[in-house]
Parts: structure tokens; C-alpha cells; sequence
């Protein structure tokens, strides 16, 4: 029997909260064998003993976790809420205030610099708000809940390679309850896999370094198939008995637009479809009344990052209003 559900038994037969038993020695016997793993490894005793000092079982993490909300607005109603006029105001001010960055940075990895700023202001507006869970504490807290153990673990030991390779301290790594980090909300296999150096100094620095969480930001969306010939797509007015097996972002459900003219898809104020050599998916994340998008590669690319249509729309609408 796993020793935390022995522990969980004990502490239920002996009246013990569930918040005692979490904090107890369970979670300091699973520390220990996070730092053992942490030695295959090859991380430093000096990174190890730094990054597990003093942590304890977060339940706020767990809770979160475990507590996400159920309801979900429509997209008419979420829309105006995540992309409201003073993030439009703040992204197109931002985007002048680092036009020359974001410049460079587009051209080196394929990929509109508005798509930059739309990301970096919907996953934490500008970089306002990353998050202040220390973030080996909260992702060991996950592993040790167990729901998603292999996940979480995966990530602790991602965590602890970005501080033995001496990005950051384990005093500043902070982020989200899930772990995610910076001013892009990087998970630490993510940043292991797409984070650079933007500003050339040796270190990548998502929290601080503006440079740095542009570059990430491309070249995430570069390695995950960008192509900046084109936009992500458009809102259509779908015709009334259009097939649901038509609709999603299963590879095959792809159809030129000429063949989604043919069906009856038109732009959202009833003109035709564009004449463009692309293929599209059609889509409607709340049900066949609500909003339909035509959706392109690049949306497809947004859902890599981020599994969910309310998050890539968010970004959509947003950089479709930087200028």
C-alpha cells in the first residue's frame, strides 16, 4: 500500500485533519525522495539543499488545483472580459514602447510581433501578474497529492535543472500554484524546451528580462509550426444545419476555404470567404449558437500552448486590435 494513503488511513482513524496529516511527515519522507531522484539527476547538493529549504505542503495549490471553476461564461460574455478596452489600450502602448525589440525578435523567428504582446498580456497582463508561489514548494505539493503525480514530479525535476544551469535562484523562482512561471507562464519542461536568451547575456530570464520573454514567447511558437504568412482566422456566420462533424480541430476535419464557401460559410458581416490557398477548421466551442471561428494553423499553434479555445481566442481578439 502507497504510504501516503497508509498515512491518510492513520490520520483519519486517529481524528487528524486532513490539513494536519498533509503537513505531516509524509510530505517530508517524499521530499526526501524528490531529492534522492533529483541526484540521478545530476543537480548540485548545493541546488538541492537550497531549493527543498524550508517547503512545506501548500494547500492553497491543492485546492486550486482541484477547485477549478465549472461554469464557463459564453465566449460573448468572456470576450469583453479577458480582451477589455484598457488591455487594448495597454498592449498597443507596449507594443510602440518595444517595437524595435519586437521587430527584431519577429523577424528572427517568423512570428507577428502583436501575437507577442497578445500572449504576454493574456497570460499575465504584461508581466503584472506572475504568480508568488515558490515554485519547487507548489509543484512538490502536486506531486505528493498524487492526482497527477508522473506530471508534477516530470516538472520538479525540470524546476531543479533551470536552477542548477543558473537562471534564476530558488529565492526568485516564483510562479503560479500550478507551477507555472514568468511573464509567460512557462511550465518547466516548457521552459527547458523553448525558453532562450534574448538579450545575449548569458541567462534566461523570463521573470525580468522583457527581451528574453519575447524571444521565449517566438520560439515557442516558432518550434510548434508558426507561419507568419499568416493570421489565425476569423469569427463567420455558420450556416443553420451545417453538420457537427464538420466542425473541430481533428486533422481531418480540414477544408479549404473555397470548400467552406461552398458550404455556406461566410465572414461575420455575410461577404464571402477570402480567396487564400489555406486550409481551416470550423469551430464553435459553446454549441451550434454560439460564435463560429474559422481557425487557421497558427490557432492550432495557440492551442499547443494552451489546450483551451477560450485562451487562444482571448489572444486572437487581442492581437487582432494591436496596431
Amino acid at each position: 500500500m502507497h504510504k501516503r494513503l497508509i498515512s491518510a488511513l492513520v490520520a483519519i482513524g486517529l481524528g487528524i485533519s486532513s490539513t494536519v496529516f498533509a503537513a505531516d511527515e509524509g510530505f517530508d519522507e517524499y521530499v526526501l525522495e524528490l531529492k534522492a531522484e533529483a541526484r540521478e539527476h545530476g543537480i548540485s547538493e548545493s541546488i538541492i539543499n537550497s531549493a527543498f529549504e524550508g517547503i512545506k505542503y501548500t494547500e492553497h495549490a491543492v485546492k486550486a488545483d482541484k477547485n477549478q471553476p465549472e461554469k464557463k461564461l459564453t465566449l460573448d460574455e468572456y470576450i469583453p472580459r479577458a480582451v477589455p478596452d484598457w488591455k487594448v489600450k495597454q498592449a498597443n502602448r507596449l507594443y510602440q514602447e518595444h517595437k524595435p525589440t519586437l521587430d527584431r525578435i519577429g523577424r528572427k523567428y517568423g512570428v507577428q510581433p502583436r501575437f507577442i504582446v497578445a500572449l504576454w498580456g493574456v497570460e499575465s497582463n504584461f508581466g503584472r501578474l506572475m504568480g508568488n508561489y515558490n515554485v519547487i514548494e507548489a509543484l512538490s505539493t502536486l506531486a505528493y497529492e498524487g492526482r497527477r503525480e508522473t506530471f508534477f514530479r516530470k516538472q520538479v525535476m525540470a524546476a531543479l535543472t533551470i536552477l542548477n544551469d543558473g537562471h534564476i535562484t530558488p529565492q526568485e523562482m516564483k510562479g503560479s500554484w500550478a507551477g507555472a512561471m514568468g511573464q509567460p507562464q512557462f511550465m518547466p519542461t516548457s521552459f527547458l524546451a523553448y525558453a532562450v536568451d534574448g538579450n545575449n547575456d548569458g541567462r534566461i530570464d523570463i521573470w525580468q528580462s522583457e527581451e528574453d520573454v519575447f524571444a521565449s514567447a517566438a520560439n515557442y511558437l516558432k518550434m510548434s509550426g508558426w507561419n507568419d504568412e499568416y493570421t489565425w482566422g476569423r469569427q463567420v456566420k455558420s450556416p443553420e444545419g451545417i453538420s457537427e462533424s464538420f466542425k473541430g480541430v481533428e486533422k481531418e476535419k480540414a477544408r479549404p476555404l473555397d470548400e467552406w464557401q461552398k458550404l455556406g460559410v461566410r465572414k461575420i458581416n455575410g461577404h464571402a470567404l477570402p480567396k487564400a490557398n489555406i486550409d481551416a477548421w470550423l469551430i464553435q466551442p459553446d454549441d451550434e449558437s454560439g460564435r463560429a471561428y474559422l481557425i487557421y494553423g497558427n490557432y492550432q499553434t495557440l492551442l499547443s500552448w494552451n489546450r483551451s479555445h477560450y485562451f487562444a481566442l482571448a489572444v486572437s481578439h487581442l492581437a487582432d486590435r494591436i496596431r
